[in-house]
């Protein structure tokens, strides 16, 4: 499994790195055919005194690509939530799979 951290607008200290590298091997148990993991974490309204926290996940497995965006105050609330919509469709489309 390939993954890709990218941060826009700022430089991601080493203890957000490390949070979120731990969180994406959690995604090994749900699918074991994933070989690539994009994550963006960037910054929102720079310019404004209001900054939000944006983290979007893309996940590559065979003859599929999953994607997710959420905004919130922090980064690792934004990652953990879209962390979660990506296990659930990960979920979901093994189910599919399974019933067809």
């Amino acid at each position: 499994m390939n993954v890709n951290i990218q941060t826009v607008h700022f430089d991601a200290d080493t203890k957000l790195i490390d949070h979120v590298n731990k969180k994406i091997q959690k995604l090994k148990g749900f699918n074991d055919r994933i070989h690539q993991v994009d994550v963006f974490l960037k910054l929102d309204n720079v310019v404004h005194q209001i900054k939000d926290k944006i983290a979007e996940i893309k996940v590559a497995v065979p003859r599929r690509q999953f994607f997710v965006k959420q905004t919130s105050k922090s980064f690792e609330e934004s990652f953990d939530t879209a962390l979660d919509s990506i296990i659930n469709q990960i979920k979901k489309q093994k189910e599919k799979q399974y019933q067809e």
